[in-house]
């Protein structure tokens, strides 16, 4: 029979609350959730909990807090007393030192937003619809001194809708990593699981996203700027500059024209851009620097673009 394991839990944004929600209703006892510390958020600036902390203190269970976990002898010594069997990380957002790695018999199981090798890092799922990406999925791994390199324990894919944006994506794969960390642990108790390490040839990464990253290279084609526009929501977003101020791209369509890259053409109501290798993509919805978002026709009856003019300047 398969005994209930004793765990400690490390999470911190949304994603991370299926999984914690998961392992509670699978039976597992969570004695503990380690989460970032509150910090200010908005304009406000008004002091807020990480959902995993809200989810947790919601399910009753003890939460910690640290400012740092490689040096900090009192929690060293509660995870210590703990004896967990195993460590769940899921999008912590500290790297997880040798002696935590070394403590439980099971050690630090990560479940990671793609397929390891692929998509290495930080934003995981915005890079994987930003380079176009028909197939995502989850992975659970055994964490170790690297990033993201430990051995895969389970994988299972997921289709990228052409809808889909980081936002509609990640609550998908946050329910299937949930699934699937509960499967890991399950495996692992009952000796099914089979590490497998990963082929360093395939990596790919997915580095934590700049503001930068979300200016439009208008030299780009047009499938590479709507997959990037899907990939940075809702942060950095796609966007660029019209008559000197910022220009928010919120929503854009493929188009079967061929326009100057970076021109800006009208046809009825529509506005067009032009876009690299001959494409163009239409503008559907913006919103320009201290103004409401907006329609792509109401944007041309308020600043009625000139024959030629372009954006980015």
């Amino acid at each position: 029979m398969i005994q209930s394991l004793n765990l400690v839990f490390c999470g911190t944004p949304q994603f991370a609350v299926p999984t914690l929600d998961r392992l509670v209703d699978a039976g597992f006892h969570v004695d503990l959730v380690v989460t970032q510390p509150d910090r200010p958020k908005g304009r406000g600036l008004e002091v807020v909990s990480s959902p995993v902390k809200q989810r947790a203190l919601q399910l009753g269970l003890p939460v910690t807090q640290p400012e740092s976990i490689k040096n900090n002898d009192a929690f060293r010594a509660q995870l210590t007393n703990l004896k967990p069997a195993g460590i769940i990380v899921v999008g912590y957002g500290r790297i997880i030192p040798r002696w935590m790695l070394d403590l439980p018999p099971l050690g630090n199981i990560n479940l990671h937003a793609s397929l390891l090798p692929k998509y290495r890092g930080a934003a995981p799922i915005q890079w994987a619809i930003a380079r176009g990406e028909t197939v995502t999925g989850v992975t659970t791994m055994k964490i170790d001194a690297g990033l993201d390199t430990g051995d895969i324990l389970l994988q299972q894919e997921i289709a990228i809708a052409p809808d889909d944006t980081a936002e509609t994506l990640g609550p998908k794969l946050a329910v299937l990593g949930a699934k699937l960390t509960v499967e890991t642990l399950r495996g692992s108790q009952t000796g099914d699981i089979h590490p497998r390490k990963q082929d360093e040839a395939q990596t790919t990464l997915a580095p934590i996203l700049k503001k930068e990253d979300g200016l439009i290279d208008f030299s780009r084609p047009a499938a590479e700027i709507l997959n990037r526009l899907r990939g940075f929501q809702p942060w950095p977003g796609a966007y660029s500059k019209f008559r000197g101020k910022n220009l928010q791209v919120w929503k854009a369509a493929a188009l079967d024209r061929t326009v100057p890259s970076s021109e800006l053409k009208t046809n009825g109501d529509r506005l067009l851009v032009g876009c690299g290798g001959g494409t163009a993509i239409e503008l559907v919805e913006l919103q320009l620097e201290g103004k409401k978002r907006t329609s792509a026709q109401d944007f041309l009856r308020g600043y009625r673009p000139l024959p030629g003019e372009k954006l980015g300047s």
